[in-house]
């Protein structure tokens, strides 16, 4: 069994560096090594001068990395502290050297996992572990409803139109003039693509692009722009100021309502799915359908197509290949698969070309 010893000791602990050197702690373990029938010595590890409070130490993450390419089975240290000195930090190094099959072994403190006794108290230690995670989680989202009910921002992506001043949301008025403008372009037009065409004759995101449609969209149905957070679903009053009224943003809503149409699960297999290509810009053809409303009241009759995924982001009219019939272009390739299938010298060639890209591409194997 290759084992790898690692010592560690902090710039700031003059007593351990002169009792408890890196030197001593080696002697120490090299000395167990020898009591231990199957134990082979692979490396020393030693990180004098670094703290424990942090997995940043060179040799540490030179012995992590032999460990996932396979170089050692066992790891050993003085004490657990010298691995490291954060409960956190520990359980995630222990994890990682189960995922491994490497055992740890703290010499003066009778913990190994390579044995059964040494296994439980792992197993009970990361039990415990996984249970202070799973209750930080529940504080945090505790935590971050406390602060939605006071109507404070709960940060991420600062929202366009506000900055961030002290962890709450104020007024950006460059950009708010561009929201205003979005909400009153879409009640006008009740397109999102005029609304796309106008606000990028003047405005850009904050990156210094154009806006898509999904980002006007995604500032349509945001309700932090009359005043409310957001949480899990709720509606709270926010404490920052909005940018438009709550009408506004209601009549934006039912006019958004009107237009999403609602899916309808339709039977049909598009053979071609996740194949097609559009020949202008390189997007994936994405299937796609239309519904014929019957005028003698019988059900609905569908014609199917593959669109360009790029005119989902762009005005309609920005492309000269927008969709393509479903059934013409599947029956065209068919025809074609169905001529090549009954070429004999066509198959000849097509398997002599798969064979030589097969042979290049396995070369620099060799």
């Amino acid at each position: 069994m290759n084992c790898a010893i690692y010592t560690r000791v902090s710039t700031d602990n003059q007593a351990e560096k002169e009792y408890n050197s890196c030197e001593a702690q080696e002697e120490k373990i090299k000395a167990y090594i020898k009591s231990q029938e199957g134990l082979k010595l692979y490396k020393v590890y030693s990180d004098p001068g670094f703290s424990g409070a942090s997995l940043d130490r060179p040799a540490l993450k030179e012995m992590l990395n032999d460990i996932v390419n396979g170089k050692i089975d066992c790891v050993l240290t003085y004490k657990i502290d010298r691995l490291t000195r954060s409960p956190k930090d520990f359980y995630t190094l222990i994890e990682l050297f189960d995922k491994h099959g490497v055992s740890f072994i703290s010499v003066t403190e009778n913990f190994d996992t390579s044995s059964p006794s040494g296994r439980l108290l792992r197993n009970i230690m990361l039990t415990f572990a996984q249970f202070e995670r799973e209750l930080t989680v529940e504080k945090t989202k505790d935590k971050m409803k406390a602060r939605a009910e006071k109507g404070l921002w709960n940060g991420g992506i600062v929202p366009y139109g506000y900055k961030n001043v002290d962890k709450k949301l104020v007024i950006n008025e460059k950009e708010a003039e561009c929201v205003r403008e979005i909400f009153r372009i879409f009640i006008e037009t009740q397109s999102l693509a005029e609304t796309r065409r106008r606000i990028n004759k003047k405005y850009r995101t904050r990156a210094g692009k154009k806006f898509s449609k999904g980002s006007i969209d995604n500032i349509l149905r945001n309700p932090i722009y009359y005043g409310k957070i957001s949480y899990k679903g709720n509606l709270y009053d926010g404490i920052h100021k909005p940018i438009i009224s709550e009408a506004i943003f209601l009549k934006a809503q039912s006019i958004r309502k009107v237009r999403v149409k609602q899916e309808t699960k339709i039977n049909h297999t598009y053979l071609l799915s996740g194949l097609l290509r559009c020949a202008e810009c390189g997007s994936i053809m994405t299937p796609t359908y239309t519904k014929n409303r019957q005028k003698d009241g019988k059900n609905p009759r569908f014609t199917y197509y593959y669109r360009c995924t790029k005119t989902y982001k762009h005005d309609w009219g920005s492309f000269s290949i927008k969709s393509v019939n479903a059934d013409k272009i599947e029956n065209f390739i068919i025809s074609k698969l169905k001529e090549v299938s009954q070429d004999e010298k066509a198959i000849k060639a097509l398997v002599k070309k798969i064979n030589e890209e097969g042979e290049k591409r396995l070369s620099p194997l060799k």
